[in-house]
């Protein structure tokens, strides 16, 4: 192996698609390796966790967990603080990502579709909007978490909100998180940001 490998799902959202574009913002040359589901029951014992992305790295073990693969990129390529506590700030919030999600994914699973459709409704009344006020008292009127720079905590924010403002979660209104507009801010601006585009132009490919 000459350059890194990330590992992921071959599909452009969650955890991988975050590590994707702070790779392609650090200027990284690495190989986007896009695992087909029907090969992931084969590779999933290989992993640290089960569980991908995995970050290979040259003369390194495999790195696993979004969360940790972010916030190394994000140290090694200055976006993330150096600041320990602003680092811990924009840590806990990636964290607080990761609660949604794990809070969400069950109701991914359910196949009956009335208990799916109370399980999502009630999320998108009671879960969902408390979540999003929480972030939003935890962000200021700058363009990004950290103030004016783009920090990896941007990527993972952009992501989860990207995900339900899409309109592909059956029953929650796209709307969801509109009641933020300090969180709507930042993902408009993660959006926007010419290296993000340009990441999703060329994969779009």
């Amino acid at each position: 192996m000459s350059k890194p490998r990330l590992i992921y799902f071959d599909f452009a959202g969650s955890r991988g698609e975050e590590c994707r574009i702070a790779l392609h913002l650090a200027d990284v040359d690495f190989d986007d390796v896009r695992v087909p589901t029907a090969e992931w029951p084969l590779l999933k014992p290989q992993t640290p966790f089960g569980s991908l992305p995995v970050l290979e790295l040259p003369g390194k073990s495999p790195l696993a967990q979004s969360n940790a693969i972010l916030v190394y990129i994000g140290r090694q390529h200055g976006l993330h603080p150096k600041n320990d506590f602003e680092a811990a700030q924009h840590e806990a919030l990636m964290d607080y990502v990761e609660d949604l999600r794990h809070t969400v994914g069950p109701t991914l699973r359910i196949s009956d579709e009335t208990q799916k459709r109370a399980a999502r409704e009630e999320l998108a009344h009671e879960y969902l909007p408390t979540w999003g006020t929480n972030v939003e008292n935890q962000l200021t009127d700058h363009s990004f978490v950290g103030g004016d720079t783009l920090h990896v905590v941007d990527i993972k924010l952009y992501m989860i909100v990207r995900w339900f403002a899409s309109g592909t979660v059956d029953h929650v209104p796209p709307t969801v998180f509109d009641h933020c507009p300090r969180l709507k801010r930042v993902f408009r601006e993660v959006g926007e940001h010419a290296g993000v585009k340009a990441w999703l132009e060329l994969t779009a490919r």
